[in-house]
């Protein structure tokens, strides 16, 4: 599931998940790492799908090791 694409000084993924409810379980384990990372991400979730957009506004709106963190975090989640 997901890869993430560095772009625009964003890390990128798109998730897509069997029905909403699993989309928003999947969301509310993302929220929790990202609170204690105090690192939150731009997020879109429509349905089953779930795109997740980080940078480190702390830094300028760019991709730092704190972003390839929370990505790696974010996709152990689903692995």
């Amino acid at each position: 599931m997901g890869k993430w694409i560095e772009s625009e000084n964003n890390l990128y993924c798109s998730f897509e998940f069997n029905d909403f409810i699993e989309a928003w379980g999947f969301m509310s384990k993302v929220a929790i790492l990202a609170e204690k990372a105090n690192h939150h991400p731009e997020w879109k979730n429509v349905y089953n799908r779930v795109e997740i957009w980080l940078s480190t506004h702390d830094e300028g709106n760019v991709v730092t090791d704190k972003d390839r963190e929370l990505a790696k975090k974010i996709s152990e989640l689903v692995d």
